[in-house]
């Protein structure tokens, strides 16, 4: 009898000392409470006044204190539901943008390490380092290409107050580069020390540990979900646009063009999707082929760079191709792509094989008219690409053109059948472009200070005047100074838009590689034309 009672005092003393949230659960009206007390939240109220208030579930372990302004939410405070901790509290843009809050794996997972990132970035430069010149530009080029690095820290810190404006002078200079090659026509070319046979076995290393990679870490981002949910919803007769095509946990997945979602239905069939944003392995074997596409691209576009007088492949050629295909591989952001499971590497597989294909205006006409329906950026090298190897200054081709024209309005108009049918192009506008021009992002200069409307104004007027001048200069062209007047179109509008991000890179980054690997860039052949 003595024990019990002993053992029902202990029992008793230890319940008075122990605080009473660790007896039962948080209510939410406890969550509320200790959310009104963060100090982040004081600071907004001191702002704003007192503002409304909801709370709902975040996940089965906490509470989610919202706090809106009419109806716009300015302050957010998760409270863990066992002990009422406060998990963490968000005010500004990162409320809006879980993307701005630096979870750590939300984007590239174990690529973000310092141990596999700066062993990358090592071998990207010094593999492709001429170490008898060190002192060329090609590697202040390559530096450039590496420095968006700088800003990334910050954006893993969740500091997209630094990490945004530091996007912007690597993208500036790159401009200014590949505007340099294009009118200019000067590029003395990759010309690593390394030889080709190291390289080729670097290729296969690197290609080998970037897929092991995203099979054994990596996860799939809303635009791959995207994708896999669009492959699905076509291969059953449904619609892919509109307001409740997608489930909730993706909305607004139907941003993209229609060419985005038929580029899964082979991996969607074969590794068919659940039902939920699960592994999602078709999104995998999706990302895993558009990078090996664009490999094998960037392979026959340093053979077709460097052709001899009869236009056949040369060892030179091959040799750039292995060059071209290493600096595609060991290149960080790359594999960021690759490790996010997004779709833009299909955007830079479409173009560099466009470049590949760029003596027939059919093929670059069908590559691009795929490439503008995946991702709409593409649409802004339509007149470049229309101009071909020859230009629309003097006398214009005007067979090559209107083959072009042809091809790539069949190519639009075939892929717009479906959301034409169902359900229509008014709503296919409104939840692709019309959504993309209406929204603002904090990840621009221009949406985290919008008194610089009138310069984004201006910077546009400047794309689309860029993107309709090479069409006609310069008067001589070879596909390198094509390539560098394409990433230089792609660079001016990534410049412009609303919303920038570090997965935009491989848009651009094998044009670029093309402009800056070709050691000359040859005038056209006298007497060449095109079919």
């Amino acid at each position: 009898m003595d024990v019990r009672l002993g053992l029902a005092a202990a029992s008793l003393a230890i319940a008075l000392a122990l605080p009473a949230q660790a007896l039962a659960d948080v209510s939410s009206n406890e969550a509320e409470r200790i959310a009104d007390a963060a100090p982040e939240v004081a600071e907004v109220e001191a702002d704003r006044g007192r503002l409304e208030t909801t709370v709902t579930g975040e996940d089965a372990a906490a509470w989610r204190v919202s706090y809106f302004d009419g109806d716009r939410e300015v302050a957010q405070v998760i409270v863990e539901r066992d002990d009422g901790a406060v998990r963490e509290a968000w005010t500004g843009h990162q409320v809006a943008w879980r993307m701005a809050r630096g979870y750590e794996g939300q984007f590239g997972h174990k690529l973000n390490a310092p141990y596999v990132w700066i062993p990358l970035a090592l071998i990207f430069f010094f593999g492709l380092l001429d170490w008898r010149r060190p002192l060329r530009i090609v590697h202040l080029d390559l530096l450039v290409l590496l420095s968006f690095g700088v800003g990334h820290i910050f954006f893993n810190d969740g500091e997209i107050g630094l990490s945004v404006p530091l996007a912007y002078p690597p993208l500036v200079y790159l401009l200014a580069r590949m505007l340099w090659i294009g009118f200019r026509g000067r590029s003395d070319g990759l010309r690593p020390t390394v030889p080709v046979v190291w390289l080729t076995v670097a290729i296969a290393f690197l290609v080998a540990f970037r897929v092991t990679m995203n099979v054994a870490d990596s996860g799939v981002i809303d635009v791959g979900y995207s994708g896999v949910i669009g492959a699905d919803r076509i291969a059953h007769g449904d619609p892919v646009y509109g307001e409740q095509a997608f489930p909730d946990d993706n909305p607004t997945g139907d941003t993209y063009g229609p060419a985005n979602y038929y580029a899964y239905i082979p991996f969607e069939l074969a590794l068919p999707w659940s039902g939920e944003w699960d592994e999602l392995p078709a999104a995998h074997a999706a990302a895993i082929f558009f990078d090996l596409a664009t490999v094998a691209g960037l392979f026959f576009c340093g053979r077709r760079l460097l052709r001899d007088d009869d236009d056949e492949p040369t060892s030179e050629g091959a040799a750039l191709g292995v060059v071209l295909a290493f600096a595609w591989v060991a290149y960080p952001y790359t594999a960021f792509a690759l490790q996010s499971n997004s779709n833009d590497s299909l955007v830079a597989a479409l173009l560099v094989w466009a470049l590949v294909a760029f003596s027939s205006p059919a093929g670059r006409g069908a590559l691009l008219g795929i490439a503008a329906m995946t991702k709409f950026a593409p649409l802004a090298l339509a007149p470049l690409f229309a101009a071909g190897e020859r230009g629309l200054a003097g006398r214009p081709p005007w067979r090559p053109l209107l083959t072009f024209a042809g091809v790539f309005a069949v190519a639009l108009g075939l892929l717009l059948a479906h959301p034409a049918i169902d359900p229509g192009l008014a709503t296919f506008w409104d939840r692709t472009l019309g959504s993309q021009l209406d929204r603002s992002s904090p990840f621009s200069v221009w949406g985290q200070e919008p008194g610089l409307d009138w310069l984004q104004t201006a910077l546009w007027v400047g794309v689309a005047a860029v993107a309709v001048l090479v069409a006609f200069l310069p008067r001589e062209r070879s596909l390198a100074r094509v390539a560098a007047l394409g990433a230089a179109v792609l660079l001016a509008s990534q410049l412009a838009v609303d919303h920038w991000f570090y997965l935009y890179i491989p848009w651009f980054l094998p044009l670029l590689l093309a402009a800056l690997g070709s050691r000359v860039a040859p005038r056209p052949a006298a007497g060449t034309s095109e079919a």
